[in-house]
């Protein structure tokens, strides 16, 4: 974490009694984002989703598209069911840059100011992630690349809902724990896709997880900035969105056949141990500990959501188990995305 600024120290002088304004909160915090803005890769470093594929202008490219397709006949229709849906959900990345302009309020699309200098640095680099894993899946020629595209457009025009009801706090938090999300997600793919015998594909997971890692870093580091100025508004802030659950980013995802696709898709994502319900859990323990909920002091309000918030994680590490023998009964269901093959 960086130091603290004036921006910081100005922000704790607010009326006794009164809870400080949550949008004066994140513009105080704006010189620390700044300061954070190493955690996008400058573009000249950064990788491409080019440098992941078979180069289709080199002399030898039949050869490279062969060797690429024989190695993802290795992959389990299980997990080409949890590839596809991790790519849809970031193929919708015009919905998530909507809602988190909703923070950064840049109302020209250019401005100079750090928050918005981080969205559009964000929004970059995220945008790779779905463009590679959408050419990974079409070379491989294991899906069916119309269903897929399908499921793509039809999740961005459903919209996205985080919960957050335009809060600024609310944001913070749900990257914060999508990110984190996310970042696992991709990691348990790529080590799964390793196991099972294709090194391009668990490379291609890796690199993206590393993204997601830095992407993590980046809200967190945030929301302990705003706890360090306003800790009751913060820890309200994140009890009220775990009250609702974290939405996942791809929850109205359709493929224009079955409205439980994304069901579908989670319970197989839980199956073989991708996404969990552990995950979940472990993500309410990590995010307690990093802004370090226990001690805050706060009063009233604030110290019972602080309470509920300590216990979160144990409440729902005890669901797991329920929920992990509840799945494992679930029957396989065919997906459109595997010219429905069964998973």
């Amino acid at each position: 974490m960086t130091g603290a600024s004036p921006a910081r120290a100005e922000a704790h002088h607010h009326p006794a009694g009164t809870a400080p304004d949550r949008w004066d909160v994140i513009r105080a915090i704006e010189p620390v984002v700044g300061d954070n803005l190493d955690l996008l890769v400058p573009i000249e470093r950064a990788w491409q989703p080019t440098d992941y594929l078979p180069d289709l202008e080199a002399d030898g490219w039949r050869d490279e598209v062969e060797r690429f397709r024989r190695s993802a006949e290795a992959i389990s229709d299980d997990l080409l069911v949890v590839l596809v849906g991790d790519m849809v959900t970031e193929e919708a990345l015009p919905s998530y840059s909507v809602a988190l302009n909703g923070l950064v309020r840049d109302t020209e699309g250019t401005s100079p100011a750090p928050w918005a200098r981080w969205l559009r640095g964000w929004v970059a680099e995220e945008n790779r992630h779905g463009d590679l894993l959408n050419a990974y899946l079409r070379l491989t020629g294991r899906v069916d690349m119309r269903a897929v595209e399908r499921s793509i457009h039809h999740l961005i025009a459903n919209g996205f809902n985080s919960g957050s009801q335009a809060d600024p706090y609310n944001l913070i938090v749900y990257t914060s724990f999508q990110e984190r999300a996310t970042r696992i997600s991709h990691a348990n793919v790529g080590k799964r896709a390793g196991r099972e015998g294709d090194p391009q594909l668990a490379r291609i997971c890796g690199m993206i997880a590393s993204d997601e890692a830095r992407h993590e870093t980046f809200y967190t580091r945030m929301m302990g900035e705003v706890l360090e100025r306003d800790p009751a508004g913060g820890i309200l802030a994140f009890r009220s969105m775990l009250r609702g659950l974290i939405a996942m980013p791809g929850r109205h995802m359709h493929d224009g056949r079955d409205p439980d696709l994304f069901d579908h898709f989670a319970v197989v994502a839980q199956r073989i141990g991708v996404y969990t319900a552990r995950d979940y859990a472990s993500i309410i323990e990590h995010l307690v500990r990093a802004w370090n909920i226990a001690g805050r002091s706060v009063s009233g309000a604030a110290a019972r959501a602080q309470d509920e918030l300590c216990q979160q994680a144990d409440r729902y590490m005890r669901l797991a188990e329920r929920t992990s023998a509840a799945l494992a009964r679930q029957p396989p269901v065919a997906f459109s995305w595997l010219r429905d093959r069964k998973a």
